[in-house]
């Protein structure tokens, strides 16, 4: 029998909830405490059973977890990361793992230097359907892939908007969406060579972009397109199309679409489109559903830092990868500000 790992979780808001839940459903975990300086905080970990502090300092004091889950918010992700370091214990923090490259890569540095392990919490390459759209791309079937286009289309009420943060900088759909499927083609198709972005606010006209376009060119060669919107009513999105948090409506339709020069993919359905005899624009296609069990790839992802913990195997999502994604992310937004092609390093 392996010993249950003993995690505990920085941060009680709505991620961190989830976190806290799925920790106390594994089997290969035990949550020992719920830091978080609210009194909310402080009731979930009366009712999950658990210490409460109400910060890393208090409970490294008197307890001392295997792990822990920061889902704090995004300013203090890179203090609590650094304190994780400090103490010597490995830190899965989620994204983004830092709100400045500077300080990413401060809190990089300082892990790789100690031999802490840190991953960052873009759970979807834990989902079994990425896992297994990987495999399809990888395996060759879909020949030389040239060309992918992502969508993040859907509507945030007014209501959302009314919360002063969200209006303001960095709290657009670019930071807190965008960036989850750059990390998803970067698990898919490889390191970011350059992009280039425009963005708007014409509707709403807050301090945020609303809609962004944007090019982005893979050192591997393959052009994709990424666009997106949170005030078009629309079903073409991960959130919208995947299923994985049953709080959105689920569309049968794609997010992502892959194209080949043997055959092109659609993602999540997995449904694989092939010319059967000869390529050709003339020519029948046939298509195809690949099959994958469906999972929650959170359950999935603390499952994995158990592992990780334990020595077993390594992050899928490193802090590093993790900070990659930001600096893409970082090289869009100075693209939409300044017109220019960015290329990243």
């Amino acid at each position: 029998m392996t010993t249950p790992v003993r995690l505990a979780v920085l941060g009680a808001g709505l991620i961190g909830k989830r976190h806290i839940q799925h920790v106390l459903n594994e089997p290969d975990a035990i949550l020992r405490a719920v830091v978080d300086p609210t009194p909310i905080g402080q009731k979930i970990a009366a009712e999950a059973g658990v210490k409460w502090f109400a910060s890393f300092a208090e409970m490294i004091a008197v307890d001392r977890p295997d792990g822990i889950i920061v889902a704090t918010p995004n300013q203090v992700h890179v203090q609590n990361g650094l304190e994780a370091v400090e103490a010597g214990i490995p830190a899965l923090i989620e994204k983004p793992i830092s709100d400045d490259i500077a300080s990413g890569e401060r809190l990089i540095a300082a892990a790789e230097a100690k031999g802490v392990p840190l991953l960052t919490g873009h759970h979807r390459r834990h989902n079994p359907m990425m896992q297994k759209a990987k495999e399809i791309i990888d395996s060759g079937r879909l020949g030389r892939v040239l060309i992918v286009n992502a969508m993040f289309w859907l509507f945030k009420p007014d209501d959302y908007f009314d919360i002063a943060w969200r209006r303001q900088a960095g709290a657009g759909p670019v930071f807190l969406n965008l960036i989850h499927d750059v990390d998803n083609l970067r698990y898919l198709f490889g390191d970011i060579a350059a992009v280039q972005a425009r963005e708007s606010n014409a509707v709403r006209s807050n301090a945020v972009e609303e809609t962004a376009v944007v090019l982005i060119e893979f050192r591997n060669g393959i052009l994709a397109t990424a666009s997106v919107s949170d005030s078009v009513v629309a079903p073409w999105s991960w959130e919208m199309t995947t299923g994985e948090n049953p709080v959105y409506p689920k569309a049968d339709e794609a997010c992502y679409v892959v194209g080949g020069t043997h055959g092109s993919l659609a993602i999540p359905s997995l449904e694989i489109w092939r010319n059967p005899v000869k390529r050709s624009w003339w020519e029948p296609f046939e298509n195809e559903r690949v099959d994958v069990e469906d999972q929650d790839p959170l359950v999935l992802q603390i499952r994995q830092f158990c592992k990780v913990i334990r020595g077993e195997e390594q992050p899928l999502v490193s802090g590093r990868e993790g900070l990659q994604t930001l600096k893409v992310i970082d090289a869009v937004k100075r693209s939409a500000a300044s017109g220019e092609r960015i290329l990243l390093n």
